[in-house]
């Protein structure tokens, strides 16, 4: 992306992540190549559902992000065209840290597609 933000990173409004993002931003928030938008959870304070997106990766936790950069790289790299926006999905996670989110965002900004790390529920 060329203007604004490599990455949008969904949470479930009042979530765990959401109240850690609130408190404690990290480095890739402050400096503006992440941004966050707090959603509407649902009755179990999931993250509601979107239907706008293509999903590309899907993980357990954050953890698998900065376990495994090349594969999230390599993901976001080979979704070819299109006008919709990459989703990486989250299943769950209580934090969310630089290190997790690094290749998230390397990986968003050499993709002309916006990209959204979609953080379902607490862990």
């Amino acid at each position: 992306m060329a203007d604004g933000p490599a990455l949008i990173i969904q949470v479930a409004r009042g979530g765990a992540v959401d109240r850690q993002l609130g408190i404690e931003r990290p480095d890739t928030v402050v400096s503006g190549e992440a941004v966050v938008e707090a959603g509407p959870a649902d009755e179990a304070g999931a993250l509601v559902p979107s239907d706008h997106g293509e999903v590309v990766l899907s993980v357990l936790s954050p953890e698998a992000l900065a376990r495994e950069p090349e594969e999230v790289r390599r993901v976001i790299r080979e979704a070819g065209q299109g006008v919709e926006p990459l989703v990486v999905v989250v299943e769950a996670a209580e934090e969310v840290r630089d290190e997790e989110l690094a290749p998230v965002v390397e990986a968003a900004k050499a993709n002309p597609r916006p990209v959204i790390l979609r953080i379902i529920r607490d862990a």
